[in-house]
């Protein structure tokens, strides 16, 4: 609206419209749909899965649960869904729940109306304001969610028949709102039974006092499918409420994995972001991104690994927030002006995520042995895949005649290509990987990728160095 009406008669002069907040979701998301835009922005690999089930269920004015493993954007779907509402809705001045003008239930909305009639002043309450998020856990009361009695006002001489005793939770709170609810099945058997008269028949009962709740809510929840089924944690009843079940997944492609990681990922020095005063740019070349994201999928289907906790999209960002922290200490202790992750960072990626995968019991005390060893194998799928067809044997041969290079977690750039008078193929090497600007730093990673993936190809030899270095040579 172009004006924001102050009062009951001035709101329907100016036709404001009469709709549920499952009503004014759903027009937004045509709204948005109508423009070629995504309901939910941000998200990626879920175009032909996650979203068109989930606009189906905002269309059809559904309360939904998002089923779905840790770290499938399902909180972030939830936060996104605000958006949908409109930017503003009028509300009766003083009511604690957001009682509509045209039909206010509260029992101080109620009296505001018949004392002044259409004269009744009103309130705007924001979008963010009818958005609630609570994270379900086993001491959740009913008095959290739904209200309780108010002993306060008891002792100023109320009695507890009087509804104005009533000190009302979050959820008559957030009426003509959306209601989120983080691991549902977490919440216990009582307060379970207690959104069930919330969802549908919109009544409640607290301390044997019945209290009439016609709540407009769009309520949202996510779970773990393993607890939502029937031997899990959740009513049956309860299930039956929801209208539409929204199933989450990893990345099905490497590539969204990449998109994924550069997407969160929050890196001091990132050209794209606000750094720190002195701290010189960041860069993760996408052959590095592919072996955090190829070592993340290869955890993901390890029989080593407890896949009913998941391997979280969590842990790729962090990973890769690590490698690049890796590649800014080396930059920042040697006076590079540039940090670029090379595989020799690698190493802080393993001892900063061994804590971050749960392994099968009988893989006990081999976790750090077991990470070291998909993390090869992961760099040596994308070494086989991106040079592929690509020549490497005027590299090796320089090894036939002696050559010894070394490198480390704090050895430059420019020392690290000095090794070698010329390097065989480096123009081809470079767009093999994608490389697009050449500068000693991504001419350092790129070499030093290659050299580790001719070692993991058992083409050279790579000893280790004192604590955190290599030496490459031939046998």
């Amino acid at each position: 609206m172009t004006s924001r009406p102050s009062t009951i008669g001035a709101l329907r002069e100016a036709g404001y419209p009469e709709r549920s907040v499952k009503q004014e979701v759903a027009a937004n998301a045509a709204a948005r749909l109508r423009a070629g835009k995504p309901v939910v922005e941000g998200l990626v690999g879920f175009d032909d899965t996650v979203l068109p089930a989930l606009e189906t269920a905002l269309l059809a004015g559904h309360d939904l649960i998002l089923l779905g493993e840790r770290g499938q954007a399902k909180s972030r779907i939830l936060r996104s869904l605000v958006t949908l509402l409109d930017d503003a809705i009028p509300v009766i001045a003083g009511s604690e729940v957001n009682d509509h003008p045209y039909h206010p239930f509260s029992p101080q909305a109620k009296a505001l109306v018949r004392e002044h009639g259409d004269d009744t002043p009103l309130l705007w309450v924001d979008r963010e304001a009818r958005f609630a998020e609570k994270l379900a856990t086993p001491d959740i009361a009913v008095a959290d969610l739904i209200g309780d009695v108010d002993p306060i006002k008891v002792a100023e001489g109320r009695y507890l028949a009087d509804e104005l005793t009533m000190h009302f939770g979050l959820v008559p709170r957030h009426n003509r709102g959306i209601i989120a609810i983080n691991e549902l099945p977490d919440l216990a058997e009582r307060i379970q039974v207690a959104l069930l008269n919330v969802m549908e028949e919109r009544d409640v009962q607290v301390r044997g006092y019945s209290l009439r709740l016609p709540l407009d809510l769009l309520v949202v929840a996510t779970a773990n499918p393993e607890d939502y089924t029937n031997r899990g944690r959740i009513i049956t009843p309860l299930k039956d409420r929801f209208g539409a079940e929204v199933r989450t997944h990893y990345p099905l492609r490497l590539t969204e994995e990449v998109a994924v990681m550069r997407q969160e990922a929050r890196l001091a020095g990132d050209n794209d972001r606000p750094h720190g005063e002195g701290l010189p740019p960041v860069m993760v070349p996408a052959f590095m991104a592919e072996v955090l994201a190829a070592f993340t999928r290869a955890l993901r289907n390890a029989n080593e690994v407890n896949q009913r906790s998941g391997v979280s999209v969590r842990f790729s960002t962090s990973n890769y927030e690590t490698l690049a922290a890796s590649a800014l200490r080396r930059a920042v202790c040697t006076g590079e002006d540039s940090a670029v992750a090379r595989p020799t960072d690698l190493a802080q990626v393993l001892s900063a995520g061994i804590g971050k995968v749960e392994f099968e019991t009988f893989e006990e005390g081999r976790e750090a042995e077991l990470l070291e060893r998909m993390l090869r194998r992961s760099l040596l799928e994308v070494f086989r895949r991106r040079t592929s067809g690509l020549d490497l044997k005027g590299l090796v041969e320089k090894f036939d005649h002696g050559l010894l290079v070394e490198t480390g977690d704090l050895v430059p750039a420019e020392q690290l290509l000095s090794q070698l008078d010329a390097i065989p193929g480096l123009a081809r090497l470079l767009t093999a990987l994608d490389v697009e600007q050449e500068s000693p730093a991504l001419a350092a990673a790129a070499l030093e990728f290659a050299l580790e993936g001719l070692h993991l190809s058992r083409k050279i030899d790579r000893t280790e160095v004192g604590a955190a270095g290599y030496r490459y040579s031939r046998s």
